[in-house]
């Protein structure tokens, strides 16, 4: 029975091209859950190589083999009622040495291809979980995402750690997706700047909370930013703000975090933007529940969401600043010569009014007009700073270059950042706090929604030359 199984198998090329397909997948399978077992992490790459896409070559090759074997026997039928014999296989005599020696060169061979393309399988799982391919792949699409991943404090975190997280299921999902967005790219159908937020983002707990997490969101955090003027000597301010970061080691949670204890749910329902909250449902430990209702509810205001990091924290790596904003921290750090008259004024001024195709026409324009300004205005620092000029220029090109994607219709204010509020510069458009903090959600009762600053933060000093508070910590 069996040698007439493996003569089936053998006697025609679709049947022989599917048992050598599903050994074949069959062998990787084995090799890559091999290496998966003894401790070689890849990533959900290399959980979807092996137990889905290899799988299914697998399931390909069983499947050729009896239509192989069906197609086989019709032929033979067909030759027999015409009275000639069904073609036949070479046959290979394991008697003569040369033969036998073929033989071994053959499946030494193949066993060296199995290792290769396991190791090269392995290999491209790993590059292809690699932020680099992410970023890079889809370059004119990605780049400005991967630009500003490259400068966020989330810069060595891989792009699957947050899109993707862990397990299979959700990579299923992601490449499912993954699968219109090439499509869209080769088509050249994509929106320019991609739509957000992305409505379809794994939940953050299960992301974001795999370092991050509500029992170590503990404390207060002194935040001291340092601030140019736009007058002529830059003058610098100080701003110093105590940010209420609350949590909970074993404690009842405050303070901003509130928001995300695990022992309370937020719920609410917005116009798909985020931008325009309409209802919100706040469930207490103790299961008390309140409804606070806006104004302006449509007839539809859409699906429930339960609140979580990102709601807050939108933008925590693809972060884009206003042209200010990266002065600020070039001159602070001294990439920038703070002593250059009305070097934050023109900066910014040139930078928001600058309209080019590409970034290297950018660098070019932006660099004439600093030039340009001097020599008008101070031409005997053309001569004396001409290199603190030049630096400034290419700083405020490498600005222009990260905040700005004219093929992307994308630029520094072109996403809302809703980590905080107004009237910070680069939030005007960016409600943040304001859209549920905003005294229009009430309850039936009349209750609202707290608007009392000090419960997150307080104010110790606003753009300030010598702050007090500054003076009492450095004595």
């Amino acid at each position: 029975m069996a040698r007439h199984f493996f003569a089936a198998l053998t006697q025609n090329p679709i049947s022989l091209a599917g048992t050598a397909l599903a050994v074949a997948t069959l062998t990787l399978i084995v090799a890559l859950f091999i290496v998966h077992a003894v401790g070689f992490e890849g990533g959900p790459y290399l959980g979807i190589v092996t137990f889905l896409i290899l799988p299914m070559f697998f399931v390909l090759g069983l499947l050729m083999i009896p239509v192989g074997i069906y197609r086989q026997r019709k032929r033979a039928a067909k030759l027999a009622a015409e009275g000639k014999a069904p073609p036949l296989f070479p046959v290979i005599d394991l008697n003569q040495e040369t033969t036998r020696k073929a033989m071994v060169i053959f499946l030494v061979l193949t066993l060296v291809n199995i290792v290769v393309i396991a190791g090269a399988t392995y290999k491209g799982v790993e590059v292809m979980d690699s932020t680099a391919f992410c970023g890079l792949a889809c370059h004119a699409v990605m780049e400005p995402e991967h630009t500003a991943h490259s400068r966020s404090p989330h810069s060595r975190v891989g792009c699957v750690d947050c899109h993707i997280g862990p397990g299979a299921d959700w990579f299923v999902k992601s490449k499912m997706d993954g699968a219109w967005q090439l499509v869209a790219v080769a088509l050249d159908i994509y929106p320019r700047p991609i739509h957000t937020p992305l409505h379809d983002l794994r939940p953050a707990r299960d992301t974001c909370e795999q370092c991050h997490w509500p029992t170590v969101f503990v404390g207060d955090k002194l935040k001291i930013d340092t601030i140019y003027d736009e007058d002529e000597a830059n003058t610098e301010l100080k701003s110093a703000i105590l940010l209420k970061v609350g949590g909970l080691a074993g404690r009842e949670s405050s303070g901003i975090h509130w928001h995300v204890d695990p022992n309370i749910e937020i719920r609410y329902r917005s116009d798909p933007s985020r931008m325009e909250v309409y209802d919100i449902e706040m469930t207490l430990a103790d299961g008390t529940k309140k409804v606070f209702l806006a104004d302006n509810m449509p007839e539809d205001p859409g699906e429930w969401r339960t609140m979580d990091c990102v709601d807050c924290h939108n933008r925590p790596t693809h972060i884009y600043r206003h042209p200010g904003e990266e002065l600020d921290i070039l001159m602070s750090g001294g990439k920038i010569d703070k002593t250059l008259p009305y070097i934050k004024r023109e900066g910014v001024r040139i930078i928001e009014e600058a309209d080019y195709e590409t970034k290297e026409d950018a660098r070019i324009g932006v660099a004439e007009s600093l030039q340009a300004f001097y020599r008008e205005n101070y031409p005997d620092l053309v001569v004396e700073k001409a290199a603190a000029i030049t630096e400034a220029a290419d700083a405020l090109g490498d600005i222009y270059s990260w905040n700005v994607f004219p093929h992307m219709n994308v630029r520094w204010d072109t996403y809302p950042d809703h980590s905080g509020h107004p009237p910070i510069r680069s939030r005007e458009n960016a409600p943040g706090c304001f859209r549920c903090h905003n005294r229009e959600h009430k309850t039936a009762e009349g209750e609202g929604i707290s608007r009392n600053c000090t419960l997150c933060h307080t104010v110790l000093a606003t753009r300030e030359e010598n702050p007090e508070i500054l003076q009492e910590l450095n004595p």
